[in-house]
Order: C-alpha cells, then structure tokens, then sequence
C-alpha cells in the first residue's frame, strides 16, 4: 500500500502548507518547469498536497504552486482575457459541464495522456473524474442532547430544531434541500420544480445566518459553535469530528456528486497540466487523497490505497450510497445560469 499517511498530521498541515496560494501570475515570467494547480484551500489543499503535488514533483520534476480559492467566474476571465492565473482546477460536475458548454475547456492531448492509465469512466467530456463528495447535514450535539435533526425536513423545522443555520451558497444544493424538505422523495427530484423550491427557501431564509462559500469557513462555523446545524461537504464534517468537537453528520438524504479536473482553455502550461491530469486518477496518488479526506475516488483500484475507515466513511460505500442521491447534470445544464442567476439574486434581496 505505500507510505501510511497520518490524518491528524496532514490535516494541521492545511494552515501551514509549504504551497502557498500564489498570487496573479504573468505566464511569460513563469518557469517552465512550474504548474499553477487552483485549490479549495485549507485541509482540501494539504491533502492534495500529500497526495498528489509532491509525488506528481518527485516523479516528474514539476514543480506545483497553488491559487486559491475555486471559482468558476475565475476559469472563464481568464479563458476570455488571455491572463491565466492557474493551469489547472477541479470543480464540480455542473461547473465542468457549464464550462464545456462554454467552451471554457481545454481538449485532452492524448499524445501526452495515455489512455490505458484512465480506468473505464475516467474521462468525462475533455476532463479526468475527480472524486466524490457528499453534502451531508451536519449539527452540534451539545446543542442538540437528546437528538438533532435527521432529514432536510428536519432542518427546515425551526420549532421542532431552534438554533443557528448555515447553508451552502450555492443554487443547486440549495434547492435540492428545500424540495426534499418539502416532502418531495430524493429519486424524484428532478426535473426540478423551481417555483416549489423558492417557495420553501423563503420560510427557512429569515433562520440562515450565514451563507457560507469555502470549505474552510464551514469547518469553522461548526467547529466553533457560530451555528448549530449546517449542510456541508462530508469530508469537512468528518475533520471537525476527528478533531473532538461535539458534532455528527447525517448520510440521509445527502446529495452525493463527483467533479472533474480539466485545464482552462488556452492555457501556456498545457503539457506540463496534461501530465497532471494524467497523474491524479491514477489509483495511489487518488487513494491516499481519499484516505485522508475520505471522499469517493473514481478509479476503482483506488480503494486499495485506503484505510478500511475510510473507505466505510465514503460517500461511495454501499451504506452510504443507498441512503444519498446524486444531481441531473445533464438536465440542469442548459438551465443553469438561469438557475444562478435566480438564486443569487434571491439570496441578496
């Protein structure tokens, strides 16, 4: 299995990562040998660290800085200005297909990816399947003694559950949840119903104190006690609970959903990111990430890099699995700049 990674240490290291978020970067001024990686930061960042930059280095000479923090609006002001900032990102699956749709996408060079190292469904469009997360409800259980809340239902019912909540800023999760929450069954959710879900949003907006938009503020929003229940990725809810704070996360109803690497089109750096994307689905490097942040890899072989506990932790274990659900992409698509749009305005009114 390789080098045993401990948790505990790789995840103190996501405040002092030697890969410090570079700042804008002019690509004629780069050395050749450097590909700028855009990173969710924090525990995310020193997992992938571990994982994949330094043995992707220590193999290929490449060195790797990170940008930080993920951002759509980032991939394509850079595509349409010329001034690439980052190489290469990962984003999830809605993203990655808005950005196809876009042409935001930089082809895959099979001259310089080997086909036989991608496992059957490792290639999605022109990116390489990321892994799998889920966004599970999660809540204190100082605050709730005697049992939190169990279900979107649950979180939605401010008399039953009083406290502090925080939801996800983002369109489809968000939606999702207050759907399910209105009684809708989550093998049923799409296509979804908009005017039902901003109907139900509206009863639960005047209870969310706060909108969160980076995994590390959810983390800390849990952690420390600034809400008492949140929706938030599985992994991140997993560190607060390894770390001993008095918090338990929910698998039903999760909405489970996987993402895709791919470099920005147009990039200067397009062979030294091919190589990388190349390198991140291979089995070792993608287990141990998801032995440290047990998210679901997407290369089968992978799990053989795991821990036992992690691969139980996964939002792809067969527990998990039957108890979470998993978004239309391909339905919300051509939908969805509406969507953000609708929802972002909704947020701010």
């Amino acid at each position: 299995m390789g080098q045993t990674l401990n948790r505990r240490s790789v995840l103190k290291a996501g405040a002092a990562t030697a890969l410090i978020a570079s700042p804008f970067v002019k690509r004629v001024e780069a050395q050749d040998n450097t590909l700028y990686v855009n990173t969710w930061g924090g525990t995310w960042t020193a997992a992938e660290r571990v994982a994949y930059y330094e043995s992707f280095t220590a193999k290929t000479g490449i060195q790797i800085k990170t940008v930080e923090p993920v951002s759509f609006a980032k991939v394509k002001a850079q595509v349409q200005s010329g001034n690439y900032e980052f190489d290469v990102t990962n984003v999830n699956t809605i993203d990655f297909l808005q950005a196809t749709a876009e042409n935001l996408v930089e082809p895959l060079d099979f001259s310089i990816i080997n086909k036989a190292n991608i496992p059957e469904g490792g290639i999605i469009e022109n990116g390489i399947a990321a892994v799998v997360l889920g966004t599970n409800l999660v809540y204190r259980k100082d605050k709730f003694p005697n049992g939190g809340p169990q279900s979107w239902a649950d979180f939605w019912d401010v008399k039953k559950f009083p406290g502090k909540r925080s939801l996800y800023n983002q369109a489809v999760t968000a939606i999702e949840f207050a759907l399910l929450a209105d009684g809708v069954d989550k093998d049923k959710l799409y296509p979804l119903d908009l005017d039902r879900a901003f109907k139900k949003l509206d009863q639960i907006k005047p209870h969310i104190t706060v909108w969160w938009t980076q995994g590390n503020q959810s983390e800390t929003l849990i952690k420390d006690g600034e809400v008492d229940m949140i929706a938030m990725w599985n992994a991140r809810g997993q560190v607060v609970i390894d770390g001993g704070a008095p918090v338990t996360m929910v698998w039903n109803q999760a909405h489970s959903d996987g993402g895709a690497w791919f470099a920005p089109k147009g990039t200067p750096r397009k062979k030294l990111a091919m190589q990388f994307l190349e390198y991140t689905i291979q089995p070792q490097p993608q287990g141990k990430f998801c032995d440290v942040l047990p998210y679901g890899p997407t290369n089968p072989k992978a799990f053989d890099f795991m821990s036992a506990a992690s691969r139980e932790k996964s939002p792809t274990s067969p527990e998990h699995s039957k108890l979470t659900y998993a978004p239309d992409s391909r339905w919300l698509v051509p939908r969805i700049a509406q969507i953000k749009e609708r929802f972002s305005q909704w947020v701010a009114t």
